[in-house]
């Protein structure tokens, strides 16, 4: 299949009707809205609660004024222009402020927004801080999706990183897999760049997104079995949410189905409260107990989440 069409005018979905379209345009005067056709092709338009619909789909209920745009206070960890310190051994660079899709809960959609600029366009100095502090041994490449970069672009960041010799992990975060899995399929370079710089003893990590089992096709699939023939190790991290993955069957499907694939469940978090989030909120103990209860159903192989 050919690379799909980014959809980013609300106009541009016809399965929506014409009057709710009007209504979410106010939505997306205020969150940018963006897909493509492959990711909204595995939304079921007859079930109006469908998961994949709640993921990329905005939602008028966003409009509700609760929660921060920067509910983390990452500002308060930022230590170069894109790089963030808040653990000791790991830095976090914002590599780029684009998605394959904007996610509707994203903690992070501050970024997408006007005037929102934390995204470095020069690493330098950032690179510099890494270099300096010897107790960085993991950095992760986040953003936006890294793997929205050209593969070229990419690897000129990852090259400087590998330079400095106490960095021993690099992890790419990134939901293209689910987004837009021919972003791997129809790209050889990606893998070949991977194969270079995850070796025996300095691994790169992709901290893959799949929030619900509907995300797996045989497509995805097909993207991580590249990406670990390559030489990445794969885990996927998923927020607890409201609507999409908030019951205990729902969230033991998805462990279930990325232990088959060989893909470790790593973390579940809570939903940070961020502008426009209260939709997709639960209390904590609620979190927790679905959480625990998902487990029941699992393998010991598919209950490493935590």
């Amino acid at each position: 299949m050919k690379n799909p069409q980014y959809i980013t005018s609300i106009d541009k979905v016809q399965e929506i009707p014409g009057s709710e379209r009007l209504d979410l345009s106010e939505v997306t005067k205020k969150f940018a809205f963006r897909t493509n056709d492959y990711y909204a092709s595995l939304i079921n338009w007859e079930d109006p609660d469908d998961p994949i619909r709640r993921i990329i789909i905005p939602d008028s209920r966003e409009l509700e004024e609760w929660g921060d745009l920067d509910a983390s206070s990452e500002k308060n960890y930022t230590v170069a222009p894109g790089v963030q310190h808040k653990y000791p051994q790991t830095a976090l660079v914002l590599a780029v402020d684009v998605c394959g899709g904007f996610c509707r809960f994203c903690f992070r959609k501050r970024l997408f927004m006007n005037n929102k600029d934390e995204i470095a366009k020069d690493l330098t100095e950032g690179i510099a801080y890494i270099r300096d502090h010897p107790e960085i041994t993991n950095v992760l490449l986040t953003g936006g999706d890294p793997l929205i970069l050209a593969t070229n672009k990419l690897e000129s960041i990852i090259q400087r990183i590998r330079e400095i010799d106490h960095v021993q992990i690099i992890r790419i975060g990134s939901k293209m897999v689910a987004f837009n899995p021919f972003r791997i399929l129809n790209d050889p370079e990606l893998p070949a760049m991977i194969s270079r710089y995850s070796t025996p003893e300095k691994r790169i990590y992709l901290m893959a997104h799949f929030n619900h089992s509907n995300e797996l096709t045989p497509q995805a699939i097909k993207a991580l079995e590249i990406l670990r023939d390559a030489g990445a190790i794969v885990v996927n991290q998923t927020p607890l949410l409201k609507g999409i993955n908030d019951n205990p069957e729902t969230l033991s499907e998805l462990f279930r189905k990325l232990s088959f694939i060989g893909v470790p469940p790593y973390y579940v978090f809570q939903c940070r409260p961020t502008l426009g989030n209260q939709l997709f909120e639960m209390p904590v103990e609620e979190a927790y107990e679905i959480f625990e209860r998902a487990k029941t159903s699992c393998s010991g192989l598919a209950k490493r989440a935590r």
